[in-house]
């Protein structure tokens, strides 16, 4: 399985999981947390990235769940 990260993107008036460089949404669900939720867990099982867009398409954040390049130092 590859390690793709997970966008969640305006999609009209709700919110979808897009894998990255696909052109088909994975789901489209009512509210951007929804979308966050869903994203995470396939992030998870694929130990890849979250990245969460606003509604105008810039990236809001970014959550990673894999083997991160740059770990927090602690």
């Amino acid at each position: 399985m590859s390690k793709k990260n997970q966008h969640v993107v305006p999609h009209g008036k709700q919110w979808a999981v897009k894998g990255e460089k696909n052109d088909k949404v994975t789901k489209v669900v009512e509210t951007q947390s929804e979308a966050i939720k869903i994203a995470r867990e396939i992030a998870i099982n694929q130990q890849s990235e979250v990245v969460i867009h606003r509604p105008n398409g810039q990236i809001r954040d970014k959550d990673s769940y894999g083997n991160d390049d740059y770990p927090p130092k602690g």
